[in-house]
């Protein structure tokens, strides 16, 4: 057999074993990740709606599966992670409930776990006119206004309390009304500070409130002066009482002349003046009054 054959047929059969290597390396390389990616994972999911201010039970949560590459980040594996602790915000349904969602565990109940260190949740009682005929929902940014007769005032004022106020809740309680039965008043709980809270607990007592809807997006403060009654009227301010006894007419004064004095005379005009040389001598000579 030719010798020259024997080489290039020994050479072609190394080389389709190298292109069979790389091939079957790729191959083993891909089927490798696709098994990675198709790992599952448990995850914890809401079985329902999770609202604010929840604490999560068994019953909320249930385990799903999803590919071990998407697992969300802060999320569970196990439910007893999440028993018992109180949801800060919204949670759908289906969703994974992740750990900036909840609370840390005996942090508090209801709305407790979701207001801020230092702050306030005040909660003022309205009535479907006052609170926006039900358009007021956790998360929306409200303005109060209070109704009432200041101090040492004869009319009525409305006025600007607060603004930008964050909403925390809005619901219905039972309360009693004044022959003792039980009736469902509307309440709203507003977040905050302790100074606010002053004002807004003064306010449901003393004055009538009327919450005022605003953008979310709108972070700006309005210096408003009031509005009274009388204002409404086309007033601007209260008539003072009249006095029963009239003023006096005033005495009219006799004007008094002014008295200007004359303009002095102006300066008589210079006399005209001749420059005469004679040799090596100059002399002046004056011309007109008193000249020669």
């Amino acid at each position: 057999m030719d010798r020259r054959f024997l080489t290039v047929l020994g050479v072609s059969l190394l080389f389709a074993l190298v292109i069979s290597s790389v091939f079957y390396q790729m191959t083993a390389r891909g089927g490798s990740k696709k098994a990675e990616a198709t790992e599952l994972k448990d995850v914890v999911l809401a079985a329902h709606p999770l609202a604010v201010g929840t604490t999560v039970k068994p019953a909320d949560v249930k385990l799903g599966k999803i590919p071990t590459s998407a697992f969300p980040k802060g999320a569970f594996s196990k439910p007893e992670e999440v028993i018992d602790r109180p949801v800060v915000s919204n949670v759908l349904i289906d969703e994974p409930v992740l750990e900036g969602r909840l609370a840390a565990r005996g942090s508090g109940l209801g709305l407790a776990p979701v207001i801020p260190v230092g702050m306030r949740g005040v909660t003022v009682r309205v009535n479907d006119v006052t609170g926006i005929a039900g358009f007021v929902l956790p998360g929306m940014r409200v303005d109060v206004l209070v109704t009432g007769r200041p101090p040492n005032s004869d009319g009525t004022m409305t006025a600007t309390a607060l603004q930008n106020m964050l909403v925390l809740s809005a619901g219905t309680v039972m309360q009693p009304d004044a022959g003792g039965r039980a009736m469902p008043a509307a309440t709203v709980t507003l977040l905050a500070t302790p100074e606010q809270a002053e004002t807004l607990t003064l306010a449901n007592s003393d004055t009538r409130i009327q919450l005022v809807l605003r953008n979310g997006s709108d972070q700006s403060i309005e210096k408003t002066p009031g509005r009274e009654l009388a204002e409404l009227y086309g007033e601007r301010a209260h008539k003072k009482p009249q006095d029963n006894n009239p003023p006096a007419p005033r005495r009219r004064e006799r004007p008094v002349p002014t008295v200007v004095a004359a303009a002095p005379p102006p300066p008589p005009p210079p006399p005209d003046q001749i420059v005469v040389i004679r040799g090596t001598q100059k002399s002046v000579e004056v011309v007109g009054v008193g000249g020669k």
